[in-house]
C-alpha cells in the first residue's frame, strides 16, 4: 500500500506527507532534490521530475495509490496527463488529483482549463480518482503582510461577488482521507468529485472588515484595479502567469466563486468536521504576526 506524493515539498504536498506519515502509511515522497529535502521519519524521497518519463516510470513501480499536485506552469496539462498514463500502465489503484473549483465553468483561464482537461481524461478512461477542486487558498493571503499592517490595505482584487476561500489544512486532510480509503480498498474504486470550500463566501469587503476586526486598526479594500495586480505580480513571476491570474481575479469579480450548502455539507461528512473559517485563519496569522 504505497502511496506516492508529488508536489511533496510544496505547501499542500508537505501536510499530505506528514498526515500520511502519521497515519503510518507507506509513503514515497517525489522531488527533484532528495538530498535537500527534510521529510517524516520513514518518508522515502525518490528523485524525479514530472517531465522525466523514465523517473516516474520507476518512481511508480509497486505503487497503489497517488496524489497528483502539479503546480500551475507553462507545461502543466503534458505533466498531469503523462504521469496519469504512466499512472495507468503501473496499475495503480487509487489516483487523488488535486483540480480547482470551476475547472469546467473558467474557460478563459488557462490553468483552470489544464486542470478541467485532466479530469476530462480522468473521466474518458474511467480511472480510479478522486477529484478535488480547492477554491482560493486562505494561506495565499499571507503575502499580504506588508500592505495589511503597513498602510492597512486588503489589495488581492478579489471583488463583490463572494469566493469561498479554503484552508490548505482541509485540502490535505480531504486529500489524505481519500488516499488512505482507495489505498485500503480490496478493488479500484469508482471516481469521487469534491468541491473544497469553505464555510463563508467572502469579498473584498468582508475581507478587509475582517482583517480590522482582528488587527485591531482599520482595514480598507483597495478595490478591482486588474492592471495594478497584473503589473505588481510581473515582477516577481512571469509575464504569462500573472496574465493567468488577472483573469482567474476577473472571473471571481464578474461571476465569483461561492460554495453551495451541498458542497459545505459534503466536504464537513468527508472532513468528520466542519471546513476551517477564514476569521479563524486571520485570528491565527494576526497572532503570530503580532509575535
Amino acid at each position: 500500500m504505497t502511496i506516492l506524493v508529488t508536489g511533496s515539498t510544496g505547501t499542500i504536498g508537505s501536510q499530505v506527507i506528514a498526515k500520511l506519515a502519521a497515519n503510518g502509511a507507506d509513503v514515497r515522497a517525489l522531488t527533484r532534490s532528495p538530498e535537500k529535502a527534510h521529510f517524516p521519519q520513514g518518508v522515502t524521497a525518490v528523485k524525479g521530475d514530472l517531465m522525466d518519463v523514465e523517473a516516474m516510470r520507476a518512481a511508480l513501480q509497486g505503487v497503489s495509490s497517488l496524489f497528483l499536485l502539479v503546480p500551475n506552469g507553462s507545461d502543466e496539462l503534458t505533466q498531469a496527463i503523462n504521469t496519469l498514463s504512466l499512472a495507468r500502465e503501473a496499475g495503480v489503484r487509487g489516483i487523488v488529483y488535486l483540480s480547482v473549483t470551476r475547472s469546467d465553468v473558467y474557460t478563459d483561464v488557462p490553468h483552470f482549463t489544464a486542470k478541467h482537461a485532466v479530469e476530462r481524461m480522468i473521466e474518458q478512461l474511467d480511472l480510479p480518482a478522486t477529484i478535488l477542486r480547492p477554491s482560493y487558498f486562505f494561506q495565499n493571503d499571507l503575502t499580504l503582510k506588508g500592505p495589511l499592517l503597513g498602510a492597512g490595505l486588503y489589495v488581492s482584487p478579489i471583488g463583490g461577488k463572494g469566493v469561498s476561500m479554503i484552508d490548505t489544512g482541509d485540502i490535505a486532510d480531504a486529500a489524505v482521507k481519500e488516499l488512505l480509503r482507495r489505498a485500503h480498498a480490496d478493488a479500484p474504486l469508482p471516481r469521487e468529485l469534491y468541491e473544497l470550500v469553505g464555510p463563508d463566501s467572502l469579498n473584498g469587503a468582508t475581507l478587509a472588515q475582517i482583517w480590522t476586526e482582528v488587527l485591531s486598526r482599520s482595514v480598507r479594500y483597495l478595490g478591482d484595479d486588474l492592471d495594478a495586480f497584473e503589473k505588481q505580480l510581473a515582477t516577481v513571476a512571469p509575464s504569462w502567469k500573472a496574465y493567468d491570474l488577472r483573469l482567474m481575479m476577473r472571473r471571481y469579480q464578474q461571476d465569483g466563486a461561492a460554495g453551495s450548502a451541498a458542497d459545505i455539507q459534503r466536504l464537513t461528512a468527508l472532513l468528520g468536521r466542519a471546513p476551517r473559517s477564514y476569521r479563524d485563519f486571520a485570528i491565527e496569522t494576526a497572532q503570530s504576526w503580532q509575535n
